[in-house]
């Protein structure tokens, strides 16, 4: 595999370099910052606008344009507009997996410890033991992140402060830890 640095330079434009070094020196804080205020994180900002410098290099010749700042601009602003629909999408896929355990868990307490059958509490305690096993075998990172979640009730914010990470990484290490353990039951249960 080759490394990162490498395909970008096969693709970055270096006649563009000393075009976007001065959008960089003299836009960097300003673009920061607007994307700080659509984006509610610092650090989603900075990437944004990393990617958006990156992608000024591609261009064929970043001097041809009318207005380069603008450009940098509406380049950042369309993809924070990417990255906050992804969130979306990745906070509705989360809360749909959420309410669906919560309630195969509300239906579990509903039953009364009798009509539970030995069979059916030895497969319980087997899943249990599947899913300690599953989480043991996941990143620090994202069992720490469900696990606060689900044992302490932390809010994604609270979790990402916690880390010292945003909040999208959090939501990331959840949906990780969700589709590892659905794909370990599924096997367990075929």
């Amino acid at each position: 595999m080759l490394p990162r640095n490498y395909l970008v330079r096969l693709v970055m434009n270096y006649k563009n370099k000393d075009v976007v070094d001065k959008l960089v020196k003299e836009h960097s804080s300003a673009l920061v910052s607007f994307l700080t205020r659509r984006m509610k994180s610092r650090e989603d900002a900075e990437d944004i606008a990393q990617a958006a410098y990156l992608r000024l290099y591609t261009l064929d010749d970043v001097d041809q344009l009318s207005n380069a700042k603008a450009f940098l601009f509406q380049v950042a602003a369309n993809m924070s507009i990417d990255q906050i629909r992804r969130e979306v999408l990745h906070k509705n896929y989360i809360d749909k997996e959420t309410s669906k355990v919560t309630r195969d868990l509300s239906a579990m307490a509903n039953v009364s410890p009798e009509a539970i059958s030995l069979e059916r509490e030895l497969e319980a305690k087997e899943t249990l033991r599947l899913v300690h096993s599953t989480l043991k075998d996941l990143p620090q990172n994202a069992r720490q992140a469900f696990i606060l979640s689900r044992n302490k009730g932390w809010t994604y914010t609270q979790i990402a402060k916690q880390m010292g990470v945003s909040v999208s990484s959090v939501e990331k290490y959840i949906l990780e830890v969700l589709k590892q353990l659905r794909h370990a039951v599924a096997e367990f249960e075929q």
